[in-house]
């Protein structure tokens, strides 16, 4: 294909993902994504750079490492000095428009050469004129929920978030960002939650681009704000899921005696004691159950939303030079693990797995899958191959054309590195990770490290770390963890993380360093 294709990219928030429905459970529906990855590539072994919104979206941005981009925390936020893929399009003649959540760094986007709805921070798109304007046009009251369960934190209390946010009260946010730990319904029409309101300023933007004369490429980009809390889904979507139905997640009753201790923080109240969970968990499993339902059902509302935009597409007959990428910056440790609701800067798969599915009518053939490691980084490498460009400094990711159109496919990675700096806020914990697909290494700052067999363990049960007969796999492991570290110039030194790690597992009964 000669002439340059058109780009969209769909980016879910902290997305449930993995494990979720693996187990014989009802885990979240996605009829829009299954159908549109079953119409392309779809990668089953997708992992995020990193646990924290921030810097994974920077990553999204750059095709590097955090600590290369510098954006190791959600709100340290140092100048760009790389390219950003958005930059380099508009350098080669392309128009982008932008839609959404950027929590990106610095700016927004319209400082990378964007039109649309973008704005610094987290942001609230319910506070913008553009969603005011929306309502205005079709008629629609601004978004009410009824408020039925609200996870506190100290730290929120403090600073005063969210005072309105009551139990059994229905509710408006106000606030300057819209991350409330709660679970409730909307009770206006869907078409009042961000992601339809989103959804619909793409449709838009895209029914005018279908109506231009000249062809002009252009990149449309939308960055949904859920299914990141709060779960506000309306009944349309509730009614999709039986909570009973929901088993017992595999994890929820573990009391992490082999874990490192980030898998044991919880700030949430009153699952956590305001630093560490609660063992046994004190929201029995039939609550929990609501409250998982309220999540997937959450998420379901996201498929539908961004099922909207594609068939938009299509309908336009916009999908003819169109490349298609629908992913998430991180996944979500809801009821993993001991029971958590959010996440830390922990590694869980639950965490680290993302969903990543791409099409390109005519150029990617259908019904494809490929478990061959992929992670963020690959993804704006990916979209500048699509448009004939590259990034003009060195990156870590690749180029995923590469495995979707079967090209050197022998030369794909077979480790993965990922890497977290705690979850930030005045609090920096060193983390890597290490995975060939089966095996999975973690080496946490003054932590016991971790080794998984995710053949055999997929949900992390059982650490193996600790135990003597796999310490030739764990040295293994680490020896890969040097490389892989030395080839994306990381300057956190292993052996200091390591060193942490003697320390911590000696207090551990039976646990071997």
């Amino acid at each position: 294909m000669t002439k340059r294709p058109n780009i969209v990219f769909i980016l879910n928030d902290h997305q449930a993902y993995h494990g979720h429905g693996a187990n014989g459970s009802i885990g979240p529906l996605r009829p829009n994504f299954d159908a549109f990855a079953k119409e392309g590539m779809n990668f089953t072994n997708g992992y995020c750079v990193t646990p924290m919104c921030g810097p994974a979206r920077r990553s999204l941005l750059t095709g590097l490492y955090p600590h290369t981009h510098g954006q190791i925390h959600n709100e340290n936020d140092p100048k760009y000095q790389h390219q950003v893929y958005l930059d380099n399009l508009a350098e080669a003649g392309y128009k982008n428009y932008y839609f959404g959540k950027w929590h990106a760094g610095p700016g927004c986007a319209y400082d990378h050469h964007c039109e649309g709805l973008s704005e610094t921070g987290y942001g609230n798109p319910y506070n913008t004129r553009e969603y005011d304007e929306y309502l205005k046009r079709n008629g629609l009251p601004r978004a009410q929920h009824r408020i039925e369960r609200v996870f506190t934190q100290d730290d929120y209390d403090r600073k005063n978030y969210f005072p309105k946010l009551e139990e059994g009260k229905l509710y408006q946010c106000e606030d300057f960002w819209c991350g409330e730990h709660a679970i409730g319904m909307t009770v206006t029409p869907k078409e009042t939650h961000e992601s339809f309101f989103l959804a619909d300023l793409a449709c838009d933007k895209l029914e005018e681009l279908a109506k231009r004369e000249d062809d002009t490429p252009f990149t449309l980009r939308v960055d949904f704000w859920g299914p990141h809390q709060p779960f506000f889904p309306t009944q349309e979507f509730l009614d999709m899921y039986n909570p009973e139905d929901i088993l017992e997640y595999p994890t929820f009753d573990s009391q992490l005696e082999d874990k490192p201790g980030t898998l044991r923080m919880e700030a949430n109240k009153p699952i956590g004691d305001g630093k560490n969970i609660i063992y046994p968990n004190p929201i029995p499993w039939s609550e929990w159950q609501r409250i998982l339902a309220h999540c997937y059902a959450h998420g379901s509302m996201i498929d539908a939303a961004g099922g909207k935009i594609i068939q938009k597409i299509r309908e336009l007959g916009l999908d003819e030079n169109t490349l298609i990428i629908w992913s998430a910056d991180h996944g979500d440790a809801i009821a993993c693990q001991g029971g958590h609701f959010d996440k830390d800067s922990h590694m869980a798969q639950e965490v680290m797995r993302i969903p990543l599915a791409m099409n390109w009518k005519g150029v990617i053939e259908p019904e494809q899958i490929s478990d061959e490691l992929v992670f963020t980084c690959d993804i704006p490498v990916t979209m500048l191959e699509a448009a004939g460009r590259t990034f003009d400094n060195p990156v870590d990711g690749k180029s995923l054309l590469d495995l979707a159109l079967h090209r050197n496919e022998e030369q794909w990675r077979k480790n993965l590195l990922c890497e977290t700096y705690g979850h930030g806020y005045g609090f920096t914990l060193l983390g890597r990770m290490l995975t060939d697909g089966k095996w999975k290494y973690v080496c946490t700052e003054g932590e016991i490290d971790e080794l998984y067999d995710l053949e055999n363990d997929p949900y992390e049960k059982v650490n193996l770390a600790v135990l003597d007969e796999y310490q030739e796999q764990k040295e293994k492991m680490r020896n890969i963890l040097r490389e892989k570290q030395s080839e994306a110039h990381d300057p956190v030194d292993l052996e200091s993380l390591l060193t942490g790690c003697q320390n911590y597992t000696a207090k551990i009964k039976g646990a071997v360093c």
